[in-house]
């Protein structure tokens, strides 16, 4: 049996008491970071008592779980294995879905305990009041690709949640200051920990609000809904057709921001060659 399991994303305190039975009855644990996973449960031992027989550490990380996962046997699914990433959602901008996936295939039973995740999160505390969501998580580093995830997202009908490292904040304000600088935006700054902090309003403003030591954490930004997305806008129309993307990706982009079916603008682009 496995049993995904979130942790805490930044105050220990919002473990849960399943995810504490879990791990007291846990035979071995799959983990991003041996390191990691021992300290945590050395604190949740400290703090909330919890005494687990935990003998089998495996690391189960985004640059080994394809291999990893060639090497296990259905047997070990036999005991109870947890498989838990850093902090938050395993699968959720973290590893684990393959593993899911091997489960499937070979009919090892598993279960996912809910809990933390800071997209969720973060979109509470935006105040933005659509019921409805997209969840973008990390955009590529650089280069087109990144270029073209962001155009994307702000083309959307509804407000995009997106993680950013520190290091790459004052980039991304920079590019939704270039390209969207009317659009309100919600960033939060280490969700859960000592130093969270919520900032809302322009790329311009954030820009002047997050400086210096400010930066510095985890961030979750939350970027308000296209108001033109599915009326037609013929800047952004042009700026799609004119990207480097295979037909077809094109042609979903430009339904999205013009309200047209994907067939329609894809025979448009394929009567333009």
């Amino acid at each position: 049996m496995l049993t995904l399991l979130p942790t805490p994303i930044g105050n220990i305190e919002d473990i849960s008491i399943r995810a504490l039975r879990v791990l007291e009855e846990a035979d071995a644990l799959l983990c991003e970071d041996t390191r990691v996973a021992k300290k945590l449960l050395r604190l949740l031992s400290e703090r909330h008592g919890l005494n687990h027989r935990i003998d089998t550490f495996l690391s189960l990380h985004s640059h080994n779980e394809k291999e990893l996962l060639e090497r296990l046997d259905v047997a070990f699914f036999d005991r109870n294995v947890v498989y838990m990433s850093d902090a938050g959602m395993p699968c959720i901008s973290d590893p684990g879905a393959m593993l899911v996936r091997w489960c499937q295939e070979r009919g090892v039973d598993y279960t996912v305990l809910p809990g933390p995740s800071a997209f969720a999160t973060a979109y509470a505390a935006s105040g933005f009041l659509s019921p409805r969501f997209l969840f973008f998580g990390f955009l590529s580093h650089k280069g087109k690709a990144r270029e073209q995830e962001l155009r994307e997202a702000l083309a959307q009908r509804y407000p995009v949640v997106l993680y950013e490292a520190p290091h790459r904040l004052e980039k991304l304000l920079a590019e939704l200051e270039r390209h969207a600088p009317d659009r309100e935006i919600f960033a939060a700054k280490e969700i859960t920990k000592r130093h969270e902090r919520f900032f809302r309003g322009t790329a311009s403003g954030l820009k002047q609000a997050i400086t210096g030591s400010l930066l510095k954490g985890e961030w979750v930004v939350v970027i308000a809904a296209a108001e033109n997305a599915g009326a037609g806008s013929a800047v952004g129309a042009e700026e799609i057709a004119a990207l480097d993307l295979p037909p077809r990706q094109k042609a979903k982009l430009l339904a999205r921001a013009t309200g047209r079916s994907v067939a329609e603008c894809y025979d448009e682009l394929l009567g333009k060659k």
